[in-house]
């Protein structure tokens, strides 16, 4: 059983957590940038951040393997994974396809499609960035301050922390901040439910994917999937601008709706090792 723990070995833990993150990040990003491009070297600059983050720290404190902060394989992870990817990509179609069916939006040809390679690529650097950023944000440090704080004093800061992070981001506002959070804490909420990464990695991507399918932009970038973009006939409150829809007030309600599906879907409670002791 996981031994409870103090403050300061709490603190101590989360501080070399975020050390070791952001300094291999810098190093990792900036080496993957100068060769294959920002968005790629972001996603797989986070990714390789955050799996070596948790690795080391896991092998340090804890003497377990990477895959107990929630990626162990099997049926139930499969069907987490499932209704994530569901429940995601269900409310981007629902914020993007409910304003072209009331004529708010429309659909029309974009300037250089891309070709099936660049695709292809584009489609696993949105996973790269979703799984390295929910093995970031909800992996050792996180699960250890739920272990001795709890959930409710844990996923409301970190879901905060999720959003001050995105800030910096191109055309962000204080709705897209708002709404980072939100989503934050939802995928904290997913992953005390399901007791994986699973599931929010799911909610993650299957938002994400969705975006550039009607070539909207994703947290302010611009990413070509497909041969049409998104025009909108209304303002930036419902647009959500330059940032994309996750800046806008249709996002905001929609959000109710999946926080509703996050907590009733059938998902499958798994097995925590880093939670055994945590309080309720």
């Amino acid at each position: 059983m996981a031994q409870p723990l103090d403050a300061k070995s709490v603190a101590l833990r989360v501080g070399l957590y975020i050390f070791f993150y952001w300094v291999t990040l810098l190093v990792v990003s900036h080496l993957l940038v100068g060769l294959s491009g920002y968005l790629a070297g972001g996603s797989l600059g986070t990714l390789v951040a955050a799996f070596t983050t948790n690795l080391l720290t896991l092998r340090i404190y804890e003497r377990r393997h990477w895959r107990d902060i929630g990626l162990r394989g099997g049926r139930a992870s499969a069907i987490n994974l499932g209704w994530g990817l569901a429940g995601g990509g269900a409310m981007a179609l629902l914020v993007l396809g409910g304003p072209l069916l009331a004529g708010m939006a429309r659909l029309e040809p974009a300037a250089g499609a891309p070709d099936l390679a660049s695709a292809a690529l584009l489609v696993a650097m949105l996973a790269a960035g979703s799984v390295g950023e929910e093995m970031c944000f909800r992996g050792y440090a996180f699960q250890l301050l739920i272990r001795r704080l709890g959930p409710f004093s844990t996923i409301f800061p970190v879901g905060a922390a999720f959003a001050l992070l995105h800030g910096g981001n191109p055309y962000s506002t204080w709705h897209a901040l708002l709404n980072t959070a939100g989503f934050g804490i939802l995928f904290g909420v997913a992953f005390w439910r399901s007791r994986d990464l699973w599931l929010p990695i799911g909610l993650h991507y299957g938002w994400n994917l969705v975006l550039p399918l009607f070539g909207a932009n994703v947290s302010g970038f611009t990413m070509k999937l497909t041969a049409y973009e998104m025009r909108w006939n209304a303002g930036p409150l419902w647009s959500g601008g330059d940032y994309g829809p996750e800046a806008s007030l249709l996002t905001s309600v929609a959000f109710v709706l999946l926080a509703v599906f996050v907590w009733k879907a059938p998902v499958r409670r798994q097995v925590a090792p880093l939670l055994e002791g945590a309080p309720e």
